[in-house]
């Protein structure tokens, strides 16, 4: 635990908050792109911390919240399906639908399991070759490498039961969809560190080019996220725009080759609603053509569905950055964990259960 307390030490974080409040002299407005760095904020109270003249805003990156509500709809209708045996991700549970979850799938009788790879998956389709077996295939650039190596090894094994419901989501044009809005408040971004890992960043710097906005890659731990700040500031101060790695002792520029071959290899760049914000073109992979026999949307044929997302959520605004939970008239009310109005309050890294969890009202 040495490695990880050093980056959680108080002493370390507070002299980066100093140096913070000596260099900042206005107010400027950075967005973390990840949950679970909105987590971290809040479990730690790096916020209350900072001087009044930095806000965090919170931007789309949790791929729980941001997986659209139509999606969702065609997973509970497979999942119902006596034919199938429906394998998620824990966290995708208790994601609403339009007017039922995963869990009350699996309660009215839906063979609805956890696993925590996709490989899993494939295991259980060598297991049960009478069944269909769906892998729900949600994330960002974080979860592809894997998610693409399980088709492949689908393809190998020659299983025709296996398929996945694909919702991939990239970073890169989240940002430039939050940064080209005419309602956009951002001035600077805390790039998701667990993202870069994969991609690296050098698709970042013809966004901080043509916005003139500061990107600084950043990790999780308290240490990591101040001083991604600090270098945030520095460069607004400065007047600067550059990509900077405040996360170097995991990310490179270039990434994760090897994992970028995969994904290229099975999956091609397309279109994606993103939940509560709608479309952003070429923000998602889907499967190329020479693997669509995976694909669970081809496999399962479904009426078009046309969902309805609640009047009352406000969920869409709080993803780009645009308002707080608290600012929600449902939040904490009709709206709690164990009665989510949308995703960002019960997934694992939304905004919303970060405020609530941690009791920040105002």
């Amino acid at each position: 635990m040495k490695y990880i307390s050093e980056y959680r030490d108080a002493e370390l974080v507070k002299g980066v908050l100093a140096e913070i409040k000596r260099t900042v002299s206005q107010p400027w407005v950075i967005m973390e792109i990840c949950g679970g760095q909105t987590h971290a904020i809040m479990r730690y109270g790096l916020d209350q911390l900072l001087p009044p003249e930095i806000e965090l805003v919170h931007g789309p990156g949790c791929p729980v919240c941001v997986t659209s509500l139509e999606l969702i709809d065609k997973a509970l209708v497979i999942a119902s399906r006596p034919d199938v045996i429906f394998t998620s991700y824990g966290d995708m549970l208790r994601v609403p639908g339009t007017d039922r979850d995963l869990v009350s799938v699996r309660a009215s009788g839906g063979d609805v399991r956890v696993v925590y790879s996709p490989l899993d998956a494939i295991t259980i389709a060598k297991q049960n070759p009478d069944k269909q077996v769906v892998f729900f295939a949600i994330g960002f650039e974080t979860t592809a490498p894997a998610n693409a190596m399980s088709v492949l090894q689908a393809s190998s094994f020659g299983l025709k039961n296996y398929s996945v419901l694909v919702s991939h989501v990239r970073v890169p044009p989240a940002m430039h969809a939050i940064l080209s809005s005419t309602y956009n408040r951002v001035q600077g971004f805390l790039a998701a560190g667990h993202v870069c890992t994969v991609m690296g960043y050098w698709e970042y710097p013809a966004i901080a080019e043509q916005y003139r906005v500061p990107i600084v890659v950043t990790g999780f731990e308290p240490l990591d996220i101040v001083q991604g700040i600090l270098m945030a500031v520095h460069q607004l101060e400065q007047g600067r725009h550059q990509v900077e790695n405040a996360y170097p002792r995991v990310v490179t520029l270039e990434g994760n080759r090897p994992a970028q071959a995969v994904i290229n290899q099975v999956f091609m760049e397309c279109d994606r609603k993103w939940r509560g914000i709608g479309t952003i073109p070429a923000s998602g992979w889907c499967l190329k053509s020479e693997f669509s026999e995976f694909d669970a949307e081809t496999r399962f044929p479904i009426s078009e569905i046309k969902p309805e997302e609640s009047p009352v959520c406000i969920a869409g605004l709080i993803l780009q950055g645009l308002k707080k939970p608290f600012e929600c008239t449902a939040f904490g009310t009709q709206c709690i964990p164990e009665h989510p109005l949308g995703a960002t309050m019960v997934s694992s890294e939304g905004a919303c259960a970060a405020y609530y969890r941690y009791g920040l009202k105002k």
